[in-house]
């Protein structure tokens, strides 16, 4: 490795267990394998300051039980050199300099972290590929596809939107049924916590669904009501109605959108629909639909502060320009959390896991590709 490499590092292990500091280092620490924690644990033990530029070594010793070593440099940066070297360790070896690497914010920064949550099926990563403009969350026509929170990042101009995509809100009952993973009931909530702005997102193809939030959803919005949401309607490309969608539009929201009552009125005039003959009556009639408004409100099936809604379809590009518009005038003033090259805090293993899970699930059919045990060696 050379003399100098020698002096810096800072920690040696060997594959048989055995650690030792190296002769005039400090004391040695216990150190994971980057492969078996997550990036986001891994920025967090690790990420103390700005992370240096170097290149992972590219020779590694061709003789005898090669160790794992890992050098810490005075500005925190890190290398990390495997048994074997593959493919796999050179793109996770890449993703995890670049997640290190200290943001290239601008001047006056500023930043949003928005939650996209929903129902099952509602098209939350669909919305959030089209976003960042690639293909980086796995799509398919069956629930339960994004089993695990995910990060995605996008950076325009001096603004940085973290787009925190999450499992679609479901019950304990139903994950115990189907035999799903603990993550769908946990990160959902855990994601909310940390939202400046929630995206809540229906689906208004489906009528069973449409007609009211989801109760989990629901759920949510109520124990985070500080916590500014909008009302995403996706998929109204599907809809040929389209006067529906304000139907809609006045269910889910109980007649108000931030803090304003919204009247839905018909275009046409029904012939059976005639002027109040005296003042009495229209007093009478002012009062019916004053209590019928208060009873409709106790029964709502929908979330009264909300403080917009979009109508868009998340495959269209244009419609969701528009929201995109809406999240940078949103941003706050705020240090960036990520270098602009980020684009996901996603592990290339854990897109491809992704994707092969993708595909399961559009290729099987019924409920043959939730039994299916995933398995990817390294």
């Amino acid at each position: 490795f050379g003399s100098a490499q020698k002096q810096s590092a800072s920690w040696v292990r060997s594959p048989r267990g055995a650690s030792r500091s190296p002769e005039g280092a400090g004391k040695g620490f216990v150190f994971v394998p980057a492969c078996f924690i997550t990036s986001e644990a891994f920025l967090r033990s690790l990420g103390k300051g700005p992370a240096s530029q170097a290149p992972l070594p590219s020779v590694l010793p061709d003789s005898g039980d090669p160790p794992i070593i890992c050098h810490l440099s005075p500005t925190a940066a890190i290398c990390l050199w495997w048994p074997a070297v593959d493919s796999r360790c050179v793109l996770l070896g890449e993703q995890l300099s670049l997640l290190l690497r200290h943001p290239d914010q601008p001047a006056h920064p500023k930043v949003l972290k928005v939650a996209v949550i929903g129902a099952p099926n509602a098209g939350k990563s669909t919305l959030s590929n089209q976003l960042l403009g690639r293909k980086v969350f796995a799509v398919s026509r069956k629930v339960h596809t994004t089993r695990n929170r995910a990060l995605g990042v996008l950076t325009e101009g001096d603004t940085q939107i973290i787009l925190l995509d999450t499992p679609g809100l479901t019950t304990v009952s139903k994950v115990k049924r189907h035999q799903l993973e603990k993550s769908l009931l946990v990160d959902p909530w855990n994601t909310v916590k940390e939202a400046d702005l929630m995206v809540v997102m229906v689906d208004v193809s489906d009528r069973w669904m449409c007609g009211r939030l989801d109760m989990e959803v629901l759920k949510c919005l109520s124990q985070h009501p500080d916590t500014p949401a909008i009302l995403v309607l996706n998929k109204v490309d599907k809809v040929k109605a389209k006067d529906r969608l304000l139907d809609i539009t006045a269910v889910l929201t109980c007649g108000m959108v931030n803090g304003c009552r919204i009247r839905v009125r018909p275009v046409i005039k029904p012939p059976w629909a005639t002027k109040p003959p005296d003042n009495h009556s229209a007093s009478l009639d002012e009062e019916t639909h004053a209590e019928t408004e208060r009873c409709s409100e106790l029964n709502c099936q929908g979330w009264p502060h909300f403080k917009d809604v979009f109508m868009l379809s998340s495959v269209d590009r244009e419609d969701v320009e528009t929201l995109k518009t809406y999240f940078i005038s949103k941003a706050k003033t705020g240090s960036w959390e990520y270098h602009s090259e980020v684009l996901t805090d996603q592990s290339p293993e854990d897109i491809c896991t992704n994707l092969v899970r993708e595909k399961l699930l559009e290729c099987l059919p019924q409920e043959v590709p939730y039994s299916v045990t995933q398995v990817t060696p390294v």
